[in-house]
């Protein structure tokens, strides 16, 4: 398994946990340790992991709200804890990831392999469904490589209205 894949599995499955003990934002650190000890021994930097916590746990609200929009018909509450931490670390990938180290579709796609593995059988279409309108509304930054696509990217990073509708449902992922 590839480093920064194991550390997505890791960072998905440490906020797996915290959300669904409805643990504190304190109580993360612990987490992290003992899965990183259980699932990567001997890994050597998981700098990535933790990158990956920090920044969900950070921009925990506006990500959220981002799933609200992406998939209205889907109470925030009513997503299974899997698919909405895998779509939590997905969108801030997204939103606010390093497109030198980790293209968008890269994201995506590092998503929809975390909901194969975790998720239900209808995960993989929710996920790329929310994450792909995301890409969309964000107009596509990297497509084309562009400057200009972005600079569109990062203005929607910072905008607080984000006119998201998704026509995306997961199935039967009821908690």
């Amino acid at each position: 398994m590839a480093n920064r894949h194991l550390q997505r599995s890791i960072a998905m499955q440490s906020l797996f946990e915290w959300d669904f003990g409805k643990r504190t934002d304190e109580s993360m650190p612990d987490i992290v340790t003992r899965n990183l000890s259980e699932f990567a021994p001997g890994l050597e930097d998981a700098s990535f992991t933790r990158l990956l916590i920090e920044g969900v746990l950070s921009h925990r609200s506006t990500i959220d709200r981002l799933i609200e929009k992406c998939a209205p018909e889907w109470p925030l509450d009513q997503i299974t804890a899997i698919d909405r931490n895998i779509l939590r670390l997905g969108i801030f990938e997204l939103l606010y990831g390093n497109y030198d180290e980790v293209p968008p579709k890269v994201a995506i796609n590092e998503s929809i392999e975390l909901s194969k593995t975790f998720g239900s059988d209808s995960s993989p279409r929710f996920v790329n469904g929310v994450l792909g309108t995301i890409y969309r509304e964000m107009g596509e930054p990297m497509k084309d490589d562009s400057s200009e696509k972005r600079r569109a990217a990062l203005e929607l990073k910072e905008s607080e209205t984000l006119p998201i509708h998704s026509e995306s449902s997961p199935g039967t992922s009821h908690e």
